[in-house]
């Protein structure tokens, strides 16, 4: 067998542990109505993360103020991800600020964060849930391994229970695809 073969055949047990277990249905869809809520209040919703995972928050808020499937009105997201923002509180305060005085100067009661950490211990990340949920925002985690220390500080962690990084960034982006498609179709059911 060949490595190509093996990887495929390795992110599909993956992708199936995952669906196998039924309460990972029950989270995608909490995650889902509590972003719908957000934008039902005209609230916000904010995504982070590091290196892949700053790359799915960025994508999960590009889906959203664009479009996934159809056209359709954008949506307020935001990823926490602008250059002269993080470097300069990096310089100053450090890294594992660059996300929580994002949140802190912008988010509101009413909004919601999508924190995204394939280990759940990203310290950066736990700062910006910290100060979300001082400021009563909901928490979505996308998380990884045990969930580590962001599993019991989220209202809705999804945890893809797997050793191995890349495999769960694979089923971190299948779930943000769930998510918006979720979303739209609670806010745009016309359009399915």
């Amino acid at each position: 067998m060949t490595y190509i073969q093996s990887s495929l055949l390795e992110a599909q047990k993956t992708l199936n542990i995952f669906i196998e277990d039924p309460k990972n249905h029950v989270l995608i869809d909490q995650a889902i109505q509590t972003f719908v809520a957000s934008f039902k209040n005209k609230g916000r919703v904010f995504s982070c993360g590091n290196g892949g995972s700053m790359c799915d928050s960025l994508h999960f808020a590009e889906e959203l103020t664009g479009r996934y499937r159809k056209d359709r009105a954008p949506l307020p997201a935001t990823g926490i991800s602008e250059a002269g923002h993080i470097t300069c509180i990096a310089n100053d305060f450090g890294f594992d600020h660059i996300f929580s005085r994002f949140v802190e100067a912008w988010g509101q009661n009413g909004d919601t964060l999508l924190a995204i950490s394939t280990s759940g211990n990203s310290a950066n990340v736990i700062k910006a849930v910290e100060v979300a949920k001082s400021k009563g925002m909901k928490v979505v985690g996308l998380l990884g391994k045990d969930g580590g220390k962001l599993k019991s500080m989220v209202d809705v962690p999804i945890i893809v229970d797997c050793p191995i990084t890349d495999r769960i960034q694979e089923i971190h982006i299948k779930c943000i695809h769930i998510f918006i498609e979720g979303i739209e179709r609670a806010l745009f059911p016309e359009n399915y």
